[in-house]
Order: structure tokens, then sequence, then C-alpha cells
């Protein structure tokens, strides 16, 4: 017996009406209905249409569906989710994932495991195709009622959701495509937005069959393969954000398992897509996933879902920067690729020893926070074991530095830092608040001199620094760990504006505000600077900025007030 009634809607706004009622007409008679923004004149807001959406719920239905008008449908959509309501009725639903995300990851272990559903990991909630139970849809309406012109409405949702409790599942494979007709959102600079795994003639069945718990997810974004891993613990849930390779040799493969098979210099596409589905190889075969398939004779390669998901990899990691037509050359050769990796990674952790990660004989003070998590773990994946104390606790001072002390050693390594910044890091720094308003889709604006040099440093190239002072033991005891030429803080709002969202940004007269204390850009590096011989940044502002953006957007976001 049914249980369960669905209510459902697609949310639009005027200039969108006429796809809107088209998706309504596709659906069983009567079942959409449209669901217009109240203010359609007013500032763009996706939040503002979607609380409306939430807020039509029939009378006597236990969920709630809402989709956007730009998407397309499979052709069992209403009827697996009926039945997904009916197997997991108390949770939220997410119909959709992005082929460059880390739930679109999560999405690509359940194919191997032949889930129907997957746990979400930390990442904005996908919003695009999404059922909630009622007294959920309910709530977060009163929720984002109080928030709206801030963060965007899948934000508040991964906010909401993880505050309250409700259980996070993704469809696998997903039960909707994005269609790509523009962005009233002012989503369009990401590039074309697909599905990690769309199959429009997949069949009903199973819904019950979940897979959660994942605790490593490689997926390959704006070009960089990287790996989100939960921490154990003590604490609260988090997650550090590394990169892939950073993380493989930590587990302790190869070198030379990391570079794709062929010699030379690989294409960066290439080599992205290579680390990423070696580390899901390598991590689905320690966990078990693939062994998990209860019910399935066939190996995962056999699954119309595991050969879509695989095959949108290396596409998902190059959307950003490329056109529709140079991911449709790339696609098959990149799953060529990855198809190869993955077996490679499998290989790799048969007979696979866990390497005991241990920060050498490094004894750390004040460590204890997110940045200093990052830190350690950077300096646990590497080689260096010297013995030594690194001492943390100046490094938000208002002359920031590190001092290292090795053992033996009566006089310290003084390390003048410039501004810190990266996964870890405070929104409160200059380029903290730069970045945390771009993510909230607000002006960047550029407090005091526009001309001010600002000596911007990423934490795996301060990590770095360290390393080489441990390895090298420089005869200079006061170095300088900053970028060889600064910028200025307009260059540097520029490029909070490129690689995190192309909001305006205000500078002088036009910013309406003095410069805020506390804003400081680090120490800068005097014209006689010495830096830890043999180190040199390595991570790109661009690159750098993104990074940042991702953790304050899905971790420092959960330590912040609304």
């Amino acid at each position: 017996m049914t249980r369960q009634r669905l209510s459902a809607v697609v949310m639009t706004h005027p200039k969108r009406r006429a796809a809107a009622e088209k998706l309504a007409l596709s659906a069983p008679s009567g079942l959409l209905r449209v669901v217009m923004d109240p203010d359609p004149t007013g500032t763009p807001s996706v939040l503002r249409t979607a609380l409306a959406a939430w807020s039509a719920i029939e009378d006597g239905a236990t969920h709630q569906l809402v989709i956007q008008d730009d998407m397309v449908l499979s052709d069992s959509f209403f009827d697996r989710v009926r039945c997904a309501i009916e197997e997991l009725p108390d949770s939220a639903l997410a119909l959709f994932a992005l082929w460059d995300s880390r739930n679109g990851a999560a999405v690509r272990f359940g194919a191997m495991a032949g889930a129907r559903w997957v746990g979400a990991v930390n990442e904005y909630f996908p919003c695009v195709a999404i059922v909630l139970p009622r007294r959920v849809a309910e709530g977060f309406v009163a929720y984002g009622r109080q928030r709206l012109g801030g963060w965007p409405d899948d934000i508040l949702m991964y906010r909401y959701l993880c505050a309250n409790g409700v259980p996070r599942h993704v469809a696998v494979p997903n039960l909707a495509e994005h269609e790509d007709r523009g962005s009233i959102s002012g989503n369009a600079f990401r590039g074309p937005r697909r599905s990690v795994c769309f199959l429009p003639g997949d069949g009903v069945g199973d819904e019950g069959r979940t897979l959660t718990g994942l605790t490593v997810i490689p997926f390959f974004k704006y070009g960089v393969a990287k790996c989100a891993v939960r921490v154990a613990g003590p604490g609260p849930e988090r997650w550090l954000h590394l990169e892939a390779e950073q993380y493989l040799r930590g587990a302790g493969l190869s070198p030379a398992l990391l570079r794709p098979p062929g010699g030379g210099a690989a294409e960066a596409d290439v080599r992205g897509t290579w680390l990423t589905a070696v580390a899901m190889g390598f991590e689905a075969a320690r966990a078990g996933f693939e062994a998990a398939r209860a019910g399935f004779a066939a190996p995962p390669e056999a699954s119309q879902a595991y050969a879509e998901a695989v095959a949108t990899i290396g596409p998902g990691g190059i959307s950003n920067a490329s056109t529709q037509e140079h991911i449709a050359r790339r696609r098959e050769p990149l799953a060529e690729v990855a198809r190869l990796a993955l077996q490679a990674g499998r290989e790799a952790a048969v007979g696979h020893r866990p390497r005991t990660r241990r920060p050498g004989g490094l004894v750390w003070r004040g460590a204890a926070t997110p940045l200093g998590e990052h830190l350690v773990r950077r300096l646990a994946d590497r080689e260096e074991r010297s013995a030594a104390v690194v001492d943390l606790t100046r490094l938000h001072g208002a002359e920031p530095e590190v001092t290292v002390r090795p053992q033996g050693d009566p006089v310290p390594y003084r390390l003048g830092v410039g501004e810190v910044y990266g996964p870890g890091c405070s929104r409160d720094s200059r380029v903290g608040r730069m970045v945390w308003e771009a993510l909230r889709s607000r002006p960047v604006v550029v407090e005091g001199d526009p001309d001010a040099e600002v000596h911007p440093v990423y934490v795996d190239d301060l990590a770095d620094a360290i390393e080489a002072v441990l390895r090298i033991r420089p005869e200079r005891r006061v170095l300088t760990v900053a970028p060889e030429k600064p910028c200025t803080a307009a260059e540097l709002a520029q490029a909070v504006h490129e690689a995190v969202r192309p909001v305006p940004v205000l500078t002088g007269a036009g910013a309406g505000v003095a410069a805020v204390a506390g804003s400081g850009n680090g120490r800068p590096a005097p014209a006689d600077a010495v830096r830890p011989p043999g180190w040199t940044p390595a991570t790109g502002l661009g690159r750098g900025l993104h990074a940042f953006a991702q953790w304050l957007a899905y971790e420092g976001v959960l330590h912040t007030e609304d």
C-alpha cells in the first residue's frame, strides 16, 4: 500500500515560461504545476522563486518535488521518484549532480557498487531537481525567508539539511539532465553544466539499495584533480581538501603509477583524468564497493551507469574552459584514459598496506585549527622526516611568522610569511573577505589603497617552504615566505572576480568603505629578502583562490553565522 504522496512543481521566471509549461506538459496529466518568480522585475534570485515553489506543496502531500525549467527528465522519472520516497521517506533526494562535483564523484562510486542512491558529501546540495519531505520543505521555507539576498539556494539547502540532521541522497544514475539554455542566476561562466550520469531509458527498481559513508572523494574540477578526505575525528565531521597527487603519494603509491602511460609530458586533461580515476579505482577496491554489488554477477564495467559515469570524468574536469565541440572531441579519448586508470588503481590496492601517516618527528604548536590540519597533513604526506618543533602561534599576528626549530638546534628559523590563504584559512583576512563576498554574489570591495602591495601565500606553498627549511637547513636563520612578485589590492580583487565569480569590483569612492581594521597583507618581503633555498610558490593565484572559495563554501560556511 502506498504511504507517501507526491506534490510536484516546476519553478520558472516569465522569460522562460514557455519552457516551464512545455516541461509540465511532459509529465503525467496535472502532476507538474508551474510556479513563477513572485518578483520577476526584481534582482534575479533563484532562492526567491525556490521558496515560492517549496511553499506550493499540495494539501495531503507527504513530499514536494521541485524542478527547474531547464531540465530534461528520464523516461522513468516519476516512477523512480515515487519508489524512492517509499524506500527513503525521510531523506532529501537530489535527482541531478554535476559532472565535476563532489556529489557527482559520489555517484560514480555508487555506479561502481551497483547502488541506486548514494549519500551526499561535503558540498552544496543540488537543487535543480530535488525532493524534500513535507516537514523539511516547510522548515526550509522559514529558514530561507530569513536569508534572502545572501547565499545561493543550494548552499543554504546544504546548511539547512546538515544543521537539522536530514539524510541526503543523490540518484544513481541521475534522473534529470541540464539543457544549458543560459543562466538567469549567473552561472553561465562555469561552462557546460551536465549530469555526471544520465541515462534517459533507465528503469525502475531496487531503490532501497544505497551507498553511504564515503570518506575519500576524488574529483576532477577546473582542470585540477582533487580529493576531499573526511577527517576521522575527534570533533565534528569535517573534510580536508587535497590534490589527488598529494593524496596518492601520501597513501604510498609509487610516482610511476601517478603518470599516465605513454611517456613524455601528458596533456593536462589526460593527467587530471588519470589521477582522478587512479584514486577512484584505488579507493573503490580498498573499500570493497565493487565486492558489495549484491545481486550483480557482472563486473561493474558491464553496467551502463558505470560506463557513463566514467566517461564524464574528463569532460567535467575541463568544462569550465572548453567549448561543447572540444568536450565532445575529447570525451572518448579521456574515457579510455579513465578506464585504464581505474584498473591501475584497483591493481595498486591489491595487497596494499596502508602507510602509517606521521609527521616525522615534528611537534606542532598552534596547529589545532583547520589551517593547522591542512599544514600537518601536507607535511605528513611528504617524505621529510626531520625532528623539529614547528610553531604556528604567530601566523596570524601583526607580523605573521612561523618558527621552525630542528631537534638539537638552539636557534630556530624564523619565516616571515605573507598573507596565507587557502583551505583552512579564515574569511576575515583581506583575501578571505573578498572571496567570501564573491561567493555570495556580492561586489568585491578593495579596502583602502588599490595600489597597496599584497603578498598572498597559498597553504600548500607554506607547507612546502617549511619542508624546504627542514630538508636543506640553510645558513640564514631569518627567511621570507612570499611570492617573488606581489600583486596590488586591485589586482587581487580582479583575480577573485575571475577565479570565484564575475561580480563587480569596487574601488575608491565606489567601494563606500574605508580600510577595515586588521585587513593587513601579511609581512611584505623586503628588498633583500631571502627565501628558503630551492623553494618557490607552485600554486597560481587563480587556482589557489578557487580552492579557497570551495573550502569556504563547503567547510568554512559551517563554522560561521549566517
